[in-house]
């Protein structure tokens, strides 16, 4: 343990040396502090929100990240390439030793960058929001310096009907010529098309189980979140609904009439103690309008509730933002373990990239090939064992872009989501334990078993 501290020791020390650290320091307190000012947010919460957390959070992050796998491909490359590590690797150092101490280095100079920088976000948040008119603090207070948990109604299980439509389907011969699971996709669409749709002047209904937190919520207000489309546009750009929430029939239930624009999300505050006898919340929604509008199943109706405060929910948020930092150190050592420093470099931003790439991935592996497919049929024709090698490879870098990507810190952050410390563990176990660990596990393998002597860049 004396070694691997040791190391990560002179790993912080270079940067301090190489002035990466003070450079870097003032440039992300620069950026944090400048931008809100160059930026005028327009006077709301939701535009403060925009500009002081996401903003600067989103581009302290994005800075850090790029600095992490500049850094973890250089300090180990650039010690191999001038034969510095040839000299450590003699002595009672293990090379998985070097390797750890260096990634501890990179990770205790992203904690002290890090914290730095969210520290003077946090502040500026709080300082700023005293410019905000009463109604606007008040709308921050309820909707972005808290943490809050959300409800939504449980999915229904549509896979026995789209079954037994789809046998009825086949007996038709046209359709029994169709491909079985482009129709079975198209079933499946037009069930959930009869339950997200509300014709014009009908009435969606929502019945959602709150029974966990049925005491916590007493005598305390709740927020409907709510999206939709609509299938024609309006001539005023919005589109009137009612919304009765609370138990049918009871003199309980209140009721809100509402003009709201499409595809975009609202919050609106619904009055406490609405929850009936078993903790269920009922929410009617009432289509005024001379078109149909359509909930999505996903993200249609959520029921918004608080959970905790702000502050603590904030310090989770900047730990799984941490959390990608380690894992960006993590991968630049192991591209740095077998590789010089300008292509390890190159490696990592490539790797970077098709992280990003999902809707590629995507595609590769609904259309079932890497190549071309017949636009007529939406096929692959003539189909070849490297096209089913390829899909699969893609599966896996797609579950695995998922575990890392899952997390959306500062979106929760500037909506004022609450981050469980359930989620903040789920977080850590597989972007840096899982993940993490299997960049770590090759970078460590390949260094040890490398011969330093065939790397030096000079003699």
């Amino acid at each position: 343990m004396q070694a691997l501290l040791a190391i990560a020791r002179l790993t912080f020390k270079a940067a301090w040396r190489f002035r990466l650290v003070p450079v870097l320091a003032v440039l992300l307190i620069g950026t944090v502090m400048v931008l809100p000012r160059v930026i005028q947010h327009d006077g709301t919460a939701k535009g403060l929100t925009q500009i002081t957390l996401t903003y600067a959070l989103g581009l302290t992050t994005a800075v850090l990240g790029l600095t992490t796998l500049w850094l973890a491909c250089g300090t180990l490359a650039r010690d191999i390439e001038e034969c510095q590590l040839q000299v450590v690797a003699v002595k009672p150092v293990a090379r998985w030793q070097i390797w750890a101490g260096k990634w501890l280095g990179i990770l205790l100079l992203n904690a002290l960058l890090l914290g730095l920088s969210a520290s003077i976000v946090y502040a500026q948040l709080l300082v700023r929001a005293r410019s905000l008119p009463p109604l606007q603090q008040e709308i921050l207070r309820n909707e972005v310096l808290v943490a809050r948990g959300s409800f939504r109604e449980a999915p229904p299980d549509l896979e026995p009907a789209v079954e037994r439509l789809l046998q009825e389907r086949l007996k038709k011969e046209t359709v029994a010529a169709m491909d079985r699971n482009e129709v079975r996709r198209i079933v499946r669409e037009q069930l959930k098309a009869q339950i997200q749709v509300v014709p014009p002047g009908w009435t969606r209904t929502w019945r959602i189980d709150m029974s966990s937190v049925k005491d916590r919520v007493r005598d305390r207000y709740l927020f409907l979140r709510v999206k939709f489309f609509a299938a024609e546009k309006s001539a005023s750009g919005t589109y009137a609904g009612i919304w009765d929430v609370g138990p049918p029939e009871s003199p309980m239930a209140t009721r809100d009439i509402r003009s709201q624009a499409a595809e975009t999300f609202h919050e609106f505050p619904v009055l406490p103690n609405l929850l009936d006898a078993q903790g269920w919340l009922t929410v009617q929604f009432l289509n005024q309008n001379e078109t149909a509008l359509l909930f999505p199943i996903e993200d249609g109706l959520e029921v918004l509730y608080r959970e905790g405060g702000f502050g603590l929910n904030y310090a989770r948020g900047v730990a799984i933002l941490f959390f990608w930092l380690a894992l960006l150190a993590a991968m630049g050592l192991a591209a740095a373990s077998f590789l010089s420093f300008p292509v390890a470099a190159f490696f990592s931003l490539a790797l970077l990239l098709v992280a990003f790439s999902t809707g590629t991935i995507n595609t590769i592996i609904e259309q079932g090939t890497i190549g071309a497919i017949n636009h007529d049929t939406g096929q692959v024709e003539n189909p070849i064992w490297f096209d089913h090698a390829a899909v699969s490879l893609f599966k896996g870098l797609r579950e695995a872009i998922h575990l890392v990507r899952g997390f959306s810190p500062i979106d929760a952050l500037s909506t004022g989501r609450s981050i469980t410390w359930g989620t903040l563990a789920r977080a850590g176990a597989q972007i840096v334990v899982l993940i993490g660990g299997l960049f770590a596990a090759l970078g460590m393998v390949i260094l040890t078993r490398r011969e330093l002597a065939t790397a030096q860049g000079k003699t």
